[in-house]
């Protein structure tokens, strides 16, 4: 799949996500009170995830996070289909509310997005972070699309249950969850 496609994907999970927000009926989800971004970059691994449009063929998925001279994040998201194929879209994310770091707004970098800047941004909600950094929940605020991210590619039952438990008591649906190895937890 070329970066073109990918990108324009990306683009299209954006936009929806940006309109899918109202009508859900339930209250927003709670983040965590802020971000040390410094602490935060690096690489994250998904574990689980309630994809979005352009993550359907992810077999794996990582992302790569840079802090910027700017206070910004770099964002490099990769995707392995099963065809071991690997795939990759570049972005930037940025504090929603400036000085608050728990809930970003994230651009790819495509044409669309540099045609039509501001419209194609996505909504990056830290709702659970250990104080370790090393596992943390992400989600969306229309409770469609979530995130379960580790250091590492592999978490402990125990951890995933704690996960899988806030995510729960935030409103969002983890019987759908598709996870990295392709095996489903008990719910």
């Amino acid at each position: 799949m070329s970066k073109r496609i990918l990108g324009a994907m990306a683009l299209g999970a954006l936009l929806l996500t940006g309109c899918a927000n109202s009508g859900t009926g339930m209250a927003p989800p709670k983040t965590v009170d802020s971000v040390d971004l410094e602490r935060y970059q690096g690489t994250w691994y998904e574990i689980a995830r309630l994809p979005m449009f352009f993550q359907r063929k992810c077999v794996e998925s990582e992302a790569h996070y840079r802090l910027q001279d700017d206070g910004s994040v770099g964002v490099t998201n990769r995707c392995r289909e099963a065809d071991g194929q690997w795939n990759q879209v570049e972005g930037r994310a940025v504090p929603q509310v400036e000085g608050k770091t728990d809930k970003l707004w994230v651009t790819f970098d495509n044409w669309f997005s540099r045609l039509l800047p501001g419209v194609t941004k996505g909504e990056y909600w830290v709702l659970d972070l250990d104080d370790d950094y090393q596992t943390a929940l992400v989600g969306h605020p229309n409770h469609k699309y979530l995130w379960l991210l580790s250091r590492t590619p592999t978490i402990s039952n125990e951890v995933r249950d704690e996960l899988l438990s806030v995510a729960r008591a935030q409103g969002y649906d983890t019987s759908e969850l598709i996870w990295r190895d392709g095996a489903k937890p008990a719910q």
